[in-house]
């Protein structure tokens, strides 16, 4: 099978969709209507390369409504059901005081780290990203939105292509 970098039968199917499908998945990636639309636009990408590229170029170009669009689909990351509860209500009560500052959930890409790093991870963004001016933590939150953006495009255009681009969830 070939590299998905290069020729993946991933994105060939995605490349081949019909525009009202490859638009769906990609809203599955980030929920911005403008760029899901700038992206299905832009095809035939000649490789994973090339659509990480025009996705980060699109993500850059997002309008503040487009960042609203996309940041009010999140929702915050849970922890695995048999975490302890003691892990469970700290990251409930971080996630709310974020979510109560700046009114959108918590964002960042854990892209590079373990697992069992994750909680340790997500906290510390929390309590540091807290701190910030809502303008700062605008900016911020749109760069770990790209970041997360990337990894799920790669991950449906990799390993799952022909279910993802005919519409199934991630």
């Amino acid at each position: 099978m070939p590299s998905p970098r290069h020729g993946a039968p991933g994105l060939a199917h995605f490349n081949a969709a019909p525009a009202d499908l490859a638009e769906a998945v990609l809203l599955g990636c980030c929920s911005s209507r403008r760029w899901a639309q700038r992206l299905v636009a832009h095809r035939p990408y000649p490789d994973l390369d090339a659509l990480l590229a025009a996705s980060d170029e699109a993500g850059y170009d997002l309008s503040p409504a487009d960042l609203s669009e996309a940041l009010a689909d999140e929702s915050s990351a849970g922890l695995h059901p048999g975490a302890p509860q003691a892990a469970q209500t700290a990251l409930s009560a971080a996630h709310a005081a974020y979510e109560s500052r700046f009114g959108h959930a918590f964002v960042i890409s854990l892209h590079g780290y373990r697992p069992e790093e994750y909680l340790d991870q997500v906290l510390a963004g929390i309590r540091t990203r807290l701190a910030h001016e809502p303008d700062e933590e605008r900016a911020v939150s749109a760069e770990e939105l790209r970041g997360l953006t990337r990894s799920r495009l790669a991950h449906v255009v990799a390993n799952h292509p022909e279910s993802d681009v005919a519409g199934a969830s991630r």
